[in-house]
């Protein structure tokens, strides 16, 4: 990828849905917090994933017929898998490459005087005047529930207090006055910016980012080791530097070409109550206590785009979003981090988990058993994973077809041989972990498990059985020359060997599509024995 191919901005990355004939262009008046996310919704709960789009609503007022000058877009950044790759400038099948290498090759962000982002700026009591968080178009995501508008596309920057090394996070939150907003990023690696700030006795500073590139917003949204600064994997995924500016208020850089910037200084002295929220697992999240934001400065462009990502029940553009990235990073780290070369590929599951990680299959060229436990173990234990199902399966399954994986489990699981339970794992927003009313204090103690599970054959089994790949592949022939429906073919459409088939076994069968079976008859006549 040369310097000048990847977006610049959010503009550009629209343009480029637009013309692959994926973007919705909404004018009529639409509340944004009664119709908004219920209209968005409606296509993950009647649509098939290919008819999905990215929508951007161009008349947007509220509930009190408030009228906003800034467009909200929804679905931009993965509403389907064929979007997200439009955000990486590349093609579905190439997420999986994109994403190595930008792990493996992470590029330094590059520091300018200026951008676009800091075109109005307001602080003090512009904030107050109409000019504070209440001048977004924020919509309620699940409306009838939440107690709020929250933002979703929040992209939280912080840096350690010992390091300066940046952490990118996107975390809801709820907003809560004109210069006030809440955060549920304890547990984080942002919240452990927050814990050193405390011992220190000062504030935390933090940016929230909205409206940025899809490599930023792809980097943020995934699970890096917590020295791993997301500014260099958004880098390595764009393949040029992310250009930064200096925020007015806070010692922390923000992208130059973000649309907006919420500055501002996070208490570590008092929280406060935060939620409840509808979260990934498809649940309303507990009401609890959280860390909260006082705004000391908004910049945006002139003329502002606000971007929401759609969560709460899966299949949702937050799931679809954070399983495509992590679960990139979860291979690299069972295949080149743990040296496990019998790991091919990694799949986390959005419409069964939600953010896809509470569903981890692990697709392995099984060399001995060792290699399955390595990886099943590795990846329940990595951090910042809530994988609480983790199976391994054999090279031949598609790992993104649950009908496939659930075959894997019937017929090559020994359960008393083959699952193992793995505790003292991180609920997360489980809610099996603790029952609602429990303080966010406590839950954060609790701890779960994950069921693990080697779905890989025991020993060589017999071939698939299904017709030989030939015969399938000259009946599809004969398929489409009768006019019959269009095929999506499904793993497996054709039987293969695997291993436990005799050179005679093989010869039986071709006589018998030379109708020579009753060879086949003479021999077994002549090989009686008395029972």
């Amino acid at each position: 990828m040369q310097k000048s191919d990847y977006y610049k901005d959010v503009r550009e990355h629209l343009k480029a849905i637009d013309e692959r004939g994926k973007l919705v262009r909404v004018k009529k008046r639409i509340n944004k917090d009664t119709e908004l996310m219920p209209l968005v919704r409606w296509q993950f709960r009647g649509l098939q994933e290919r008819q999905r789009k990215a929508f951007l609503f161009e008349n947007v007022t509220d509930v009190k017929g408030k009228n906003y000058s800034m467009p909200v877009s929804v679905g931009t950044l993965a509403a389907t898998t064929e979007i997200y790759s439009i955000g990486l400038k590349c093609e579905p099948d190439q997420i999986h490459e994109r994403w190595t290498r930008a792990q493996l090759h992470p590029i330094e962000p590059v520091e300018v005087r200026s951008g676009p982002t800091q075109e109005m700026i307001w602080q003090g009591d512009d904030l107050l005047n109409g000019h504070g968080l209440d001048m977004l178009p924020v919509p309620i995501s699940t409306p009838g529930f939440d107690n709020a508008p929250y933002l979703t596309s929040a992209n939280w920057i912080t840096k350690d207090p010992d390091t300066d090394i940046y952490n990118i996070g996107n975390y809801r939150s709820q907003i809560k006055a004109p210069n006030r907003n809440g955060g549920l990023f304890l547990g984080q690696h942002m919240g452990q910016h927050w814990q050193k700030c405390r011992a220190r006795g000062i504030p935390l500073e933090a940016a929230i980012v909205i409206g940025v590139i899809p490599a930023i917003a792809y980097a943020a949204t995934s699970k890096l080791p917590y020295d791993f600064d997301e500014y260099r994997l958004a880098g390595g995924l764009a393949g040029e530097p992310i250009e930064v500016v200096q925020c007015r208020t806070v010692e922390l850089k923000v992208p130059a070409t973000a649309e907006i910037v919420i500055e501002g200084k996070i208490s570590t002295e008092w929280i406060e109550p935060e939620g409840p929220f509808g979260e990934y697992p498809g649940y309303m999240g507990h009401r609890g206590v959280a860390p909260f934001m006082d705004v000391t400065c908004i910049t945006h462009r002139r003329d502002a785009i606000y971007t929401a990502l759609m969560s709460q029940f899966p299949p949702s553009e937050s799931s679809k979003i954070k399983h495509t990235g992590t679960e990139k990073v979860i291979y690299k780290y069972l295949r080149f981090d743990s040296g496990n070369s019998a790991v091919l590929d990694v799949a986390l599951h959005d419409e069964v988990s939600g953010s896809g990680q509470a569903y981890c299959v692990i697709k392995m060229k099984k060399a001995n058993s060792g290699d399955v436990w390595r990886a099943l173990n590795a990846s329940a234990g990595y951090v910042g994973s809530y994988a609480k199902i983790c199976i391994a399966v054999d090279e031949d399954i598609d790992i993104w077809d649950p009908a496939m994986i659930n075959w894997a489990i019937c017929f090559n699981v020994r359960p008393d041989q083959d699952v193992v339970i793995a505790r003292g794992k991180s609920p997360g927003l489980d809610p099996s972990a603790y029952p609602p009313g429990v303080p966010t204090h406590v839950s954060r103690m609790a701890s779960s498990s994950a069921l693990l599970i080697d779905a890989t054959r025991p020993w060589p089994y017999t071939p698939v059985s299904l017709p030989r790949k030939d015969l399938m592949e000259n009946a599809k022939e004969i398929w489409e020359e009768l006019g019959f429906p269009e095929l999506t073919p499904r793993m497996p459409w054709f039987g293969y060997s695997l291993g436990a088939w005799t050179p005679e076994d093989e010869e039986e069968a071709e006589s018998a599509l030379r109708g020579e079976h009753f060879v086949t008859g003479e021999k077994a006549k002549s090989r009686r024995v008395k029972p």
